[in-house]
């Protein structure tokens, strides 16, 4: 085991040794420039208890700190099998997870939910990509041991100590089209002890690109007045930018003797124009559509563990302030507000967790998890008979309260059976006892082909604003609930230095009920109802090929694929309801994606690419009146170069995304940039001991 470690520990430190500062020294001769031959060492292990039958997406390092300017929106899109449906960097970016809606996807923060507990989703144009340091995908069922609600899946992204020794820094500046700047700074320090890192990123941009409006014509008139010709404008985004600030300050302390401690705060600024949709002919300057948020997220962790049990404990807060607010001119030069909405949130978060294995064939473990939400939501834009202005909102608090127990148990190396209880309470409600079940065997160790089963109930409980929005909420909503059932089959086969290829499909199908809907109601506003049932199944598959062709040269290449058909089969609400039978709006039921990295010495070549197919913007998938977005291919492509020099490290890197120019929206009216370009340059610093260690 000894001899292992060595040789992992040689192997890691190596390629830092072996780069050379300056190729061009006439020391070429030298091992430290020219590398030397170790032979590769494999390392058997057994998967985590904890993992038994779950279905799971991980994201590497790669994907997630592939440069700057991308968000957690842009990491889904082209490295899992969810739609993404966004209105625009840095603007609202939800997801579809198994054909289910943004609310039915649970996002988790070091343990935290995150999820705005007015809206019940999570905005991913707001988690910048740099800032997490592990992200997993739960879908379905597997997301029961994780958190309730999740009736697509759940997100969980996690912060770890950055394992340094002695003072470490990293910045990153991006520039790009459209007078986008992005800037990334890191200070790390670490001993044997205490990991301290704090982050700082600012993001800016006009955001003004061009695009050709298909929703307006413009005539071509001869001498005499004649309509001789018409075309579609090309114009350009209008009230579309953008500032965004995140700092995140991390703290970690390792007693040594099984304690570990974490602090970690996340603070949130953003000031963003909501850009102006294709069907207005006004001028940009006669608008003020203006959305703007403070967010702070804080959170303190310990942990103590021991050789067959361990006990952890979480507390963490809240705190979000939104502002949205609509101005316009309506024709003397005076701007009058047509909205002016506020919003608070205080969130107050705390958790139990234990772990108890005997020996290696049983592992035990509970939780309990507890979210008190304090909502206070106005807005002043309502003008009473006397001329003053009402407001209209809600001030409410809802105490969730979470708690599962599990057993896990592997009777032979081959099989494992694990079985989770879930129970939640919202407000004064409590769900009904979720079940889970996962089975997970290995048909055969050549190949590591493994199959996997599992099958859940769960619920999810109505937002606030579903409840108790002004106007239109509804108090008397049901939780929305369902089964899910899973099962899948993967493989990881390879040949010593020279190829791995691992993948995985999985079938899935749920039936949800009591599905909420906003619907228009005779007095004028939208009121959310139970209405729907729906079923939603299909297929789910990825594959990942790394191929080594030479000593140098290294080739990824990682793809997935999505059949999510997600059919409404409630009851027509009213004669003229042409929904029942039909795929939900906005949730394609085709969607691929495939990532090529092809990398040589220093150099690294980036090739990503995606697919969405046609999405309705009605639940009657009726396609007069713009009721359908056409399917659209997403190319993107970057290179970079390493550059080791005697004082830093260096990284540049440039980007073209939209490679061929598409013409493609997301959502309806709102879109999206043509090619386009960014440059990234990174630069990490040598002192102390690293510096010392290359001299």
């Amino acid at each position: 085991m000894r001899r292992h470690l060595l040789y992992i520990t040689l192997l890691l430190a190596l390629p830092l040794c072996a780069r050379a500062e300056d190729y061009s020294t006439p020391d070429e001769n030298h091992w430290s420039r020219r590398g030397i031959d170790i032979p590769e060492v494999e390392i058997y292990g057994r998967r985590p208890m904890k993992d038994i039958g779950a279905q799971q997406t991980k994201f590497d390092s790669l994907m997630l700190k592939e440069n700057v300017a991308l968000s957690m929106a842009d990491v889904l899109s082209f490295n899992s099998p969810i739609f993404v449906k966004s209105y625009g960097r840095a603007t609202l970016s939800t997801v579809a997870f198994r054909g289910t809606s943004a609310s039915h996807t649970q996002v988790t923060w070091n343990g935290m939910r995150i999820n705005n507990p007015m809206l019940g989703m999570t905005d991913f144009s707001t988690i910048p990509s740099y800032f997490i340091d592990d992200a997993t995908l739960l879908h379905g069922t597997s997301s029961v041991s994780d958190t309730g609600g999740g009736l697509g899946g759940a997100v969980r992204l996690t912060n770890k100590a950055a394992n340094n020794e002695g003072f470490g820094m990293q910045y990153v500046q991006g520039a790009g089209s459209f007078c986008t700047f992005d800037e990334f700074l890191r200070l790390t320090y670490g001993n044997s002890r205490w990991q301290l890192s704090t982050r700082a990123l600012f993001s800016s941009s006009r955001n003004d690109y061009k695009y050709r409006n298909y929703d307006k014509k413009v005539n071509v008139y001869d001498d005499e007045m004649n309509i001789i010709d018409q075309y579609y404008p090309v114009e350009r985004n209008r009230s579309g930018s953008f500032k965004d600030l995140h700092i995140l300050q991390e703290v970690y302390y390792n007693s040594g003797r099984g304690d570990r401690v974490g602090l970690n705060v996340w603070y949130m600024h953003f000031n963003r124009e909501l850009p102006m949709l294709t069907v207005d002919y006004g001028d940009d300057t006669d608008f003020d559509n203006r959305q703007r948020e403070h967010t702070l997220r804080s959170i303190v962790t310990w942990e103590h563990l021991r050789n067959n049990w361990k006990v952890g404990a979480k507390a963490g807060y809240i705190y979000t302030w939104m502002a949205y607010d609509y101005e316009r001119d309506l024709g003397n030069g005076v701007m009058a507000t047509m909205s002016r909405s506020r919003s608070e949130v205080h969130t107050i978060y705390g958790r139990l967790d234990g772990e108890y294995s005997i020996g290696d064939k049983w592992l035990f473990t509970a939780n309990i998890s507890l979210h008190q939400h304090l909502v206070t939501s106005r807005d002043k834009s309502i003008i009473l008979q006397d001329g003053n202005r009402g407001i209209v909102g809600y001030k409410k608090g809802r105490i969730e309260l979470s708690g599962a127990l599990s057993a896990k148990w592997r009777p032979i190396d081959r099989l494992g059976i694990s079985a989770v209880l879930r129970e939640e309470m919202f407000g004064r409600k409590w769900s009904a006892p979720i079940p889970a079940l996962f089975l997970e065997g290995v048909l055969s160790k050549p190949g590591n082909i493994t199959v996997k089963a599992s099958a859940s109930r769960n619920y999810r409980f109505p937002s606030l604003n579903d409840l108790y929005f002004l106007p239109g909420g509804n108090p008397d909503l049901r939780e929305e609930r369902g089964w899910t059932y899973d099962a899948g089959l993967s493989f990881d086969v390879g040949r010593k230095g020279l190829y791995r290829l691992r993948g995985s499909a999985s079938w899935f199908d749920s039936h949800i009920k009591d599905w909420i809907i906003w619907l228009p109601t005779a007095k004028g506003f939208f009121s959310p109802s139970n209405v729907k049932q729906v079923h939603a199944y299909g297929v789910e598959a990825d594959a990942t090929l790394e191929v080594s062709f030479a000593k140098e040269w290294k080739f990824e290449l990682h793809g997935t694929f999505t059949w999510s058909p997600s059919i409404n089969e409630g009851e027509p609400v009213s004669p003229a309801d042409r929904s029942v039978g039909k795929q939900l709006p906005y949730v394609p039921e085709l969607s691929s994606s495939v990532t090529g990295r092809l990398a040589w010495r220093g150099w690294a070549l980036l090739y990503k690419w995606c697919y969405y197919s046609e999405r309705f913007t009605m639940s009657s998938n009726d396609i007069s009146l713009s009721g359908k977005l056409p399917p659209y291919f997403m190319n993107n492509l970057s290179l970079e170069k390493n550059l080791t020099l005697r004082w830093a490290d260096l990284a540049i890197q440039g980007t073209i995304n939209n490679l061929f120019n598409e013409e493609y929206l997301s959502v309806l009216s709102h879109p999206m940039p043509g090619i386009n370009f960014e440059i990234f340059l990174s630069i990490r610093p040598k002192w102390g001991k690293r510096a010392a260690t290359r001299e």
